[in-house]
């Protein structure tokens, strides 16, 4: 399934996210919550339906922002040939910045290319490198899919959105959830600062252990070391 939400420049308008977490000031609020479930449940049914035939992914993260001039676009684009070339399939949110730099390597390189849609307020796309185009109204559903069917999540420099689902797959491998899956982020100007300030107050005060805060985690500067780290963690686990 393969949609475009287009809203004029400069209008917004209520997500179905927004609908779903509004608080039950409404009384009839009821009447409709239910309801929602079966589109929740239908959200799933298509997304393990249109990827049900993917095996050896990465996914990788990155702000919808950076523009197409800009060194980590590059770099994206590097990151997304290097993977397609080993043979996964390069998987993204699917919008601008990162997301299609990461897709246009892997198009251009001949791999298999897929982009996760969500439904936003503003204007909102599938980048023309996309192969296999899926849209979400829940960012809950569509971060199922992301580790469903991925083997690894490749992080590229990036916003909120960004750390949010860096955060969450580091979470998911800390308490067990899933297994097997490498979390490795290219840049180290980027993403130090955060590496350390985690050294620093999460392992410092006893929040986080040693060991977690090491292994969890790898940083890199260049697509190949990416690639490398990820198949390396692979065939050792």
């Amino acid at each position: 399934m393969l949609n475009f939400w287009r809203i004029p420049s400069g209008e917004s308008r209520e997500t179905a996210d927004t609908q779903l977490l509004r608080s039950p000031s409404d009384p009839k609020w009821t009447e409709g919550d239910p309801w929602r479930v079966l589109r929740i449940m239908g959200e799933f049914v298509d997304g393990f339906e249109s990827l049900a035939d993917v095996n050896k992914a990465v996914v990788v993260f990155g702000s919808a922002r950076t523009p197409v001039d800009h060194p980590y676009y590059l770099k994206g684009v590097e990151v997304g040939r290097a993977f397609a070339e080993a043979g996964y399939a390069v998987i993204t949110g699917g919008g601008p910045g990162l997301m299609e730099a990461a897709s246009k390597g892997s198009h251009e390189a001949g791999g298999h290319t897929i982009g996760l849609g969500i439904e936003l307020p503003h204007e909102q796309g599938i980048n023309p490198y996309v192969d296999l185009g899926v849209d979400f109204h829940y960012f809950f559903v569509r971060k199922t899919m992301f580790v469903k069917y991925s083997q690894a999540f490749v992080v590229m420099p990036g916003g909120f959105g960004t750390l949010d689902e860096l955060f969450e797959a580091v979470t998911l491998v800390q308490t067990r959830k899933i297994h097997q899956f490498p979390v490795v982020l290219v840049e180290h100007a980027f993403w130090d600062g955060l590496v350390d300030w985690v050294r620093e107050h999460l392992v410092g005060e006893g929040m986080v252990g040693a060991e977690e805060a090491q292994n969890l985690i790898k940083v890199v500067d260049t697509a190949q070391e990416a690639l490398e780290y990820v198949q390396k963690y692979s065939s050792e686990h």
